[in-house]
């Protein structure tokens, strides 16, 4: 308690995070999908999910490049197979799984830097095509990945 009454600082965000007193921005890179299998709306949907998940939850401001936390990365899978059979083996549900690469740089801390994966899946009907459903699929995923994204990139904050 002496700590509190003699000005230790620490700050609180309600998304969980706490924000170094000396991060001021953050920047998000447009992330290319580089999947074989290719969905237009995902680019455009990841980047824009994770710099609104920056931007609404913390008290950074965004800025085009070179932040104070600066993502990049890109999209290097996207694939829909199988994931539940029936006993006379047709598939009864499929299983939609997205793979993204990322750099995160922190630039006042290069120990919380990091290079890495993410995955996240959402499984659907098997009578359905993925046509018809991944739209909703794309903003499921997306919302997942950038949740991990973000926990990873400000649990340590």
């Amino acid at each position: 308690m002496v700590c509190a009454l003699w000005g230790c600082k620490v700050t609180y965000s309600l998304s969980g995070a706490s924000i170094p007193a000396d991060a001021k921005t953050f920047s998000v890179a447009y992330f290319p999908n580089n999947a074989p299998m290719v969905a237009p709306i995902l680019s455009a949907t990841l980047t824009d999910e994770l710099t609104q998940r920056f931007a609404t939850r913390t008290s950074l401001s965004q800025v085009a490049e070179g932040g104070d936390f600066a993502f990049e990365g890109e999209i290097v899978g996207y694939s829909s197979t199988t994931s539940a059979v029936s006993s006379s083996e047709y598939a009864v549900q499929n299983r939609l799984t997205i793979t993204v690469k990322v750099k995160f740089t922190n630039m006042l801390d290069d120990k919380m830097s990091f290079n890495k994966s993410f995955s996240a899946y959402a499984d659907y009907d098997s009578t359905k095509l993925l046509t018809e459903v991944e739209g909703d699929l794309i903003a499921e995923i997306v919302e997942q990945l950038v949740t991990d994204i973000f926990q990873a990139a400000a649990s340590n904050w």
